[in-house]
């Protein structure tokens, strides 16, 4: 399988390639900036089985399932999850999610999804203090910034750390990860008026 082909390449990735410590000092703490709710998942199972028993990650788990990547994640080890939630993928420009869940265009759909994943356990622990490039799955590297709160993976804030499952850590984000290469389909007016989660 694809996936499972992409999954063994990557497991030689390091994490935060390029730490950058950063030194505690006598400053005092900057404004956090608003950042959106938790959704206080609890572990239930697996990665997959941990989403769907919260119901905030509906689009993620139909994404998933269009894309064949869910009978994966059940099972792959010792995996990352960057999972944005419903109000993430929700956020994504006008017509962009629809056009985005359309099957023409599933390459790009699952090439988004692996973006998300990483083949180490990540926790805050290894976040925290620190700042540089993780590989992902897929082609591109996500850059973890620990230098501050929230913890932050590229643009996108962790909104819920280390969610503990059988096979593999959750870590929820505010926003969908779009990897440097991809440009999301035109919505077309056809897309723009359906519903991706139904």
């Amino acid at each position: 399988m694809y996936f499972s082909r992409l999954l063994s390449t990557a497991s030689a990735a390091v994490v935060l390639a390029c730490p950058l410590a950063v030194a505690a000092q006598d400053q005092a703490p900057a404004a956090a900036p608003a950042v959106a709710a938790s959704p206080n998942m609890v572990p239930s199972g697996n990665v997959v089985s941990t989403l769907q028993a919260s119901g905030h990650f509906t689009v993620l788990i139909k994404a998933l399932d269009q894309t064949n990547l869910s009978a994966t994640l059940k099972t792959a080890p010792n995996i990352t999850l960057f999972a944005p939630t419903d109000e993430a993928f929700a956020a994504l420009p006008t017509g962009k999610l629809a056009e985005l869940m359309a099957p023409k265009n599933a390459p790009t759909l699952q090439k988004v999804l692996i973006y998300h994943l990483v083949n180490l356990n990540i926790d805050s622990s290894k976040i925290k203090g620190a700042k540089g490039p993780v590989q992902s799955v897929g082609q591109g590297k996500l850059e973890l910034d620990g230098s501050g709160s929230p913890l932050k993976v590229n643009d996108a804030n962790i909104i819920q750390a280390d969610v503990r499952t059988s096979n593999g850590i959750i870590q929820v984000v505010d926003k969908v990860l779009i990897p440097s290469d991809v440009s999301l389909p035109a919505a077309s007016a056809a897309a723009s008026t359906a519903s991706p989660a139904g």
